[in-house]
């Protein structure tokens, strides 16, 4: 590749009624500039490029970062929405369980209430008959008694 010191140090020869060599060399200059500058903007923008593809891959690495992340904060989600669902089925065989015992013990709650019931009815019934007999044994005493009258 030609750099500008080659456009620099080119020499020419010299021929009978050849170009006028200051007006040669005043446009070599001008050609040595325009050329450093292009080389200079091309370096200039190879290192933007490279900076850009720098850059592209940082984003690249972020990007599958976030991909993973978003990855694993689904799958966290889905596991956490899984064991509420698990959790809250336990909860509810639970209460059942606990609603199941409690109707049951009330259910015992009521035969024992029944059953006493049932047990001061007999009880009221043996005391009216001893009542009674005791009423009837007295009115026999008192028939039976002479005069008072």
């Amino acid at each position: 590749m030609l750099t500008p010191l080659d456009i620099q140090n080119k020499e020419f020869k010299k021929g009978f009624r050849g170009y006028d060599e200051q007006e040669v060399d005043a446009y070599l200059d001008e050609v040595v500039r325009d050329f450093e500058l292009a080389l200079k903007e091309r370096d200039d923008l190879k290192a933007q490029v490279a900076e850009a593809q720098r850059q592209v891959q940082q984003y690249r690495t972020l990007e599958e970062q976030l991909q993973k992340a978003l990855l694993v904060a689904q799958q966290t989600a889905q596991e956490v929405v899984e064991a509420a669902h698990k959790e809250a089925q336990l909860i509810t065989e639970r209460a059942d369980l606990e609603g199941k015992r409690m109707a049951e013990e009330a259910r015992a709650s009521v035969r024992a209430v029944e059953e006493e019931a049932a047990r001061l009815r007999s009880e009221l019934e043996v005391f009216r008959a001893k009542t009674r007999s005791l009423l009837e044994s007295q009115l026999r005493l008192l028939e039976g008694t002479p005069g008072t009258d």
